[in-house]
This record gives structure tokens, C-alpha cells and sequence, in this order.
């Protein structure tokens, strides 16, 4: 017997006899409606824009369609295993895998302090005895992690007996705060603990604040501060994720993130925490990690908008700058900064000793060393000029380059952060 093309539904033959052909008709009929029986009614869309979506095996369901703007995605969680949601944002966590050390990889804070450690992030150990060391790991983990490949650790350091709470902070621009005001929010980031992490339980608390004021700091203080996310993790060894959801302040205008613990006892070897893999985003569901910017020149990039340090790169004869002698003391060097930074630099960083830094002396006198470290002559935030002091050998006038004096540890910070 013949079928159909497309549901392989008995037809007649040409060869059949006439007698059979109602038989046959039934019999074709018959498979049509069960065919038919399995389709999706038209009763199940309900509305404008309604889909049909399987809650399981031949169960079909109606799902109503989103607001304006917002797109389908695929969802475990949910009956019918789809959901419409807000285009996600870029993650507005600058540095949030811990890729950026402008400072260095590994940095000492003493009790009491809140400095930058990692790019964008504040450290802060409160009360004596409580010096931590902050530095950039490995995560070493494929399975756990979705191919993150550093974390920061904040460790307390073997032997100190301080239990001060501690702080790590990451405070956004008001101009980044903004896309998340009144929003249904999720926050989300990896951690584990050292094997001697002391806080109470393996716990990490962690809150997302609102403020009200303009491109504040959160650790020296929020206008109107209202932690909208407020939670705790519980960490193990292996690296695990935790997220928490809220609808942020409909009259912020700054957000600002904050992990805090409280140690106990004496530290061991491994009192420590680790974290990475920090995101924020509009919706009520984490979904996968992303950097805020696709690229490490990006995120590089998006870092030195807020802090720029100039090394010698492993050269120990580099140049900062180039300018014109002031003085036979003075030389005034511009530093051509790699992006805009933020706002003018308020400060720079240098090293503590002046013989580590040079100017170019009169031709065929070769470099001329400093007596005192660089000082911010005038503030740009492209171009910002520096004062390079020497004990004389200038010539007013001329011409120069200024840099690093035959050592690898010469640098020069320059300093825009909230």
C-alpha cells in the first residue's frame, strides 16, 4: 500500500478496486486524526505573542511573551525551561578575574590600612596584629571554574593574632552604577578557602551597597548607603559559586561591592580566602562569566583609566618622558599616558629613593642622577608633566629625557582612583 510523502499516511493504490476505496479513505482518515490529535491546539497560545513550549514529553504549554525589549532565553530552572529577560549588560566589575596587578602580584597590607591592591579593589585588615599578604593565583581549576585563570588570595599572615574584621572592597563610577538603578539584580562570584581559613563556619559575607552621592569610595564612607544584597557564603577548599538577588535603590546613584570575615586565633600557613569570577547584572539569574571588557588589553585598558604605572619593563635604562630643562636643577619631563584617565591625577607613586631615578644630561655628559624623587609638577589626565631634581649638570634650555637610574625597581604611579 502507497503513503503519504510527509506522515507516511495510508493511501489507495492505482491498481485498487473500486469496492476497497472506502476502506481505504477510513483507514487514511483514521491516521489523520491521530496525527492531528498530536499537534499543539491553537487554544494553548493564549495571547499576542504567546509560544508554545514543552513543560516535558508531548506536553505542550503556553508561554506568554516578554515586555518590550527583553529577549528568550534558555532557563533549567523554570517549567517549560525558557524565559524572557532584559538584554544582559557587560559586567560592570572592572578587574573581576583578577587578571590586572599594576601594583604588583603580591602586596603586604599592614593593619589599619585600606590601599589598592589588585586593580580597582580595596584591601582592608582592621585592628593590630592582623597584617595580611594580597596576591595573584592560579585557579588551577578547570572543572569548577568556567576557564578563569586567576583569582585573588587575601590571606592573613602565619602567626597573627588579630581578629579585626577584614574587607575587600570594589566600588563603581556613578556613571556605571546607573544602568543598575531599580533593577532586579543579581551578584555572583567563586571563592574557596585556604585549608586554615579561621572565620567562624568558613564564613564569607558579602554585600552590594547603593549610595546617593557621586563617584564615592565606599570604604571612607557612602552617602545614604543601603546594602540591597546582604548574604553569606560558606566556603570549602574547592571553588564553588554563589549568587544573591535583589532589586537595588530606585534613587542610587553609586554601587559598590564588599566580601568581609572575621578571623579567629592565631593564623596558620593557609589562613586565607580566594575569589574571582565576580559579576553583576540585570536579571534574576546568574548567567555565564564575563569580564567587562572582551579583551586583557581591555580590561588593561579600562584599569588605567583609574591608575597608570610606568616601570622599566625589565629595562634598566628606560625613559619615562621626555621635556626641557627648567634649571640646571630641574627638569620638567611630560609622561604620555597610554588611555584618559578618569579625572587629572590627584598624586603619583614613586619609589622612596631618588637615586633610582635620572635625567639626560648636556650632550656628551651622559645621565645625570636625582636628588630627590618626582613630584607631579602639573596634572593631566593624557599628558600630566613631572619635576626630575638634580644636584646641578642641567643646562637651562635644553632638552632631555628622564627615567630610570640602572635599576629595575624605578616606577612611577599615577593616581585617579575614587
Amino acid at each position: 500500500m502507497a503513503t503519504s510523502p510527509n506522515y507516511s499516511w495510508p493511501e489507495p493504490d492505482n491498481t485498487d478496486l473500486v469496492k476497497n476505496g472506502a476502506l481505504a479513505i477510513r483507514t487514511m482518515g483514521n491516521a489523520i486524526d491521530t496525527t492531528m490529535a498530536t499537534m499543539t491546539p491553537k487554544s494553548t497560545y493564549t495571547a499576542k505573542g504567546s509560544i508554545a513550549a514543552a513543560t516535558g514529553a508531548s506536553t505542550p504549554a503556553n508561554l506568554s511573551v516578554g515586555n518590550n525589549g527583553e529577549t528568550l532565553v534558555a532557563d533549567s530552572s523554570t517549567s517549560t525551561g525558557l524565559r524572557y529577560q532584559v538584554p544582559v549588560n557587560a559586567n560592570p566589575v572592572l578587574n573581576s578575574a583578577f587578571q590586572v596587578w599594576q601594583r604588583g602580584t603580591s602586596i603586604a597590607v599592614t593593619s589599619g590600612t585600606f590601599p589598592y591592591t589588585a586593580d580597582r579593589w580595596n584591601f582592608y585588615p582592621n585592628g593590630a596584629n592582623n597584617a595580611h599578604t594580597v596576591s595573584r593565583q592560579a585557579t588551577n581549576d578547570t572543572t569548577n571554574l568556567p576557564f578563569i585563570q586567576y583569582a585573588g588570595r587575601f590571606q592573613r599572615n602565619a602567626g597573627q593574632t588579630g581578629t579585626g574584621g577584614v574587607f575587600l572592597c570594589n566600588s563603581f563610577e556613578t556613571i556605571n552604577s546607573l544602568p543598575y538603578v531599580g533593577k532586579t539584580v543579581t551578584f555572583s562570584f567563586y571563592a574557596r578557602a585556604g585549608a586554615n581559613f579561621s572565620s567562624a563556619s568558613n564564613a564569607l559575607a558579602y554585600k552590594v551597597y547603593t549610595g546617593t552621592g557621586t563617584d564615592q569610595l565606599s570604604n571612607t564612607g557612602y552617602t545614604g548607603a543601603t546594602a540591597f544584597i546582604s548574604a553569606t557564603a560558606t566556603l570549602t577548599t574547592t571553588w564553588q559559586r554563589f549568587t544573591g538577588t535583589a532589586t537595588s535603590s530606585s534613587s542610587g546613584t553609586e554601587i559598590s561591592i564588599e566580601f568581609s570575615h572575621t578571623p579567629s586565633g592565631t593564623a596558620g600557613a593557609n589562613d586565607y580566602y580566594e575569589i574571582t569570577g565576580v559579576q553583576l547584572e540585570v536579571g534574576s539569574v546568574a548567567t555565564p562569566f564575563k569580564t567587562y571588557a572582551g579583551t586583557i588589553q581591555g580590561e588593561l585598558a579600562a584599569c588605567q583609566r583609574y591608575y597608570y604605572r610606568w616601570t622599566t619593563g625589565g629595562t634598566s635604562t628606560a625613559w619615562a618622558g621626555t621635556g626641557m630643562n627648567y634649571s640646571s636643577t630641574n627638569a620638567l619631563v611630560m609622561i604620555k599616558l597610554p588611555v584618559s584617565m578618569r579625572v587629572n591625577p590627584t598624586s603619583i607613586d614613586v619609589t622612596s629613593t631618588a637615586s633610582n631615578y635620572r635625567v639626560l644630561g648636556p650632550s656628551g655628559t651622559g645621565a645625570v642622577t636625582c636628588s630627590s624623587v618626582p613630584t607631579l609638577d602639573t596634572s593631566h589626565n593624557e599628558s600630566p608633566l613631572l619635576s626630575f631634581a638634580t644636584a646641578g649638570s642641567l643646562v637651562a634650555g635644553q632638552g632631555n629625557a628622564a627615567g630610570a637610574n640602572s635599576t629595575n625597581s624605578a616606577y612611577i604611579g599615577f593616581n585617579a582612583e575614587l
